[in-house]
């Protein structure tokens, strides 16, 4: 009857702690219960242990260790709940089952997500800007990011010598998503022409991962030496067209001095074409400006053919009949001479006026 009047105190306390507040008065704190159940593995499941915690405005009061097998109380108010909670066969038997029902069980169903699951780190190295505490070029920050489970290490090298000095990490730290991450600084201002790795070692890879990192180039040195090359090849192009206009002057005074000797024009010249039977036929060549002016009737003869052309002039009509006057043709005027025959004269003769 004790018991029984025990807990119905500890219910009318727990109900009037937690009665809202009358009206026209004012909260004087927050009042918070918390149980808290945690289970210890070491090697697998060989050895378990289970503990769960009592917890009243952030202060524990009683505590049920499996390793111990009793309720503990921290205050009156645990005490008199652990002496309780010991007493009855019941509850002690059903806490101490906990290591396998709550525990075992649990480690069994979350192995595969927990214990076997492995996230690989990625690695990378940056530069951060210096600060008007820490002169210079800047400090290295190697980033481990995203990784599982949470054990990892990571270290500096500078070549093949590990820089255990001068090395500063943060904690590893949560992302929220069963995933941590990790910063490394080295303090340790950067040299030109050095090499530095940040080396990580994870359960999750088979080997040592390294990122390497060098200081670039002098920004102000290499925009110099690019100026200075784009100045030299501007000179040479500058260089070899100054060149080829020089030549080209050279060449075109030279040029200019002779005297072009205009070539006599060509004479009755035709276009030889053949007929389908084999033979050539001339084109009658074009009518020269130097032709003579003849009147009067006139025969035109050449070796086999003659044939008689009335014109003004005998070049003309003979190109406008497609006839060849050659240069060795006799041409016969109207009249008579001597004998009664016309006198006869050779294209040549005509144009030169001969008699």
């Amino acid at each position: 009857m004790g018991l029984g009047a025990a807990a119905g105190a500890l219910l009318v306390a727990l109900g009037v702690l937690g009665a809202p507040p009358g009206a026209g008065a004012e909260l004087s704190g927050v009042f918070q219960y918390m149980l808290k159940a945690e289970c210890y593995f070491i090697n697998g499941t060989e050895n378990v242990r289970f503990v769960q915690r009592q917890i009243y405005n952030r202060e524990q009061y009683a505590m049920f260790d499996s390793d111990v097998g009793l309720w503990v109380g921290f205050t009156p108010f645990g005490e008199m709940n652990a002496k309780y909670w010991n007493s009855d066969p019941a509850i002690l038997e059903h806490k101490r089952a906990q290591v396998d029902t709550y525990c075992r069980h649990n480690y069994e169903v979350s192995r595969p997500f927990i214990t076997e699951r492995r996230v690989p780190p990625s690695v990378s190295i940056s530069l951060v800007p210096a600060s008007s505490s820490q002169p210079g070029p800047g400090r290295l920050l190697c980033s481990v990011m995203d990784f599982y489970p949470a054990a990892i290490q990571v270290r500096w090298f500078q070549g093949q010598q590990e820089l255990s000095e001068h090395v500063v990490a943060t904690d590893v730290v949560a992302n929220g998503d069963w995933t941590y991450q990790l910063l490394v600084l080295l303090e340790t201002p950067p040299r030109r022409g050095l090499s530095y790795s940040c080396q990580v070692e994870h359960v999750s890879l088979e080997q040592p991962l390294r990122r390497h990192w060098e200081m670039p180039p002098d920004a102000g040195r290499s925009k110099m030496l690019t100026g200075i090359g784009g100045l030299v090849l501007g000179s040479v192009f500058v260089a070899l067209g100054l060149g080829f206009y020089v030549r080209k002057k050279v060449r075109a005074g030279a040029g200019g001095g002779v005297a072009a000797v205009a070539e006599p024009p060509e004479r009755d010249k035709g276009i030889r074409t053949k007929n389908s039977n084999g033979s050539q036929n001339r084109d009658p060549p074009k009518t020269p400006p130097w032709a003579p002016k003849i009147g009067g009737r006139v025969r035109a003869s050449s070796g086999s053919s003659r044939g008689r052309l009335r014109a003004p002039s005998v070049a003309l009509r003979a190109h406008r009949a497609g006839s060849v006057l050659l240069p060795g043709t006799r041409i016969r005027t109207g009249g008579t001479g001597n004998g009664g025959a016309a006198p006869q004269k050779t294209l040549s003769q005509w144009e030169s006026g001969v008699e």
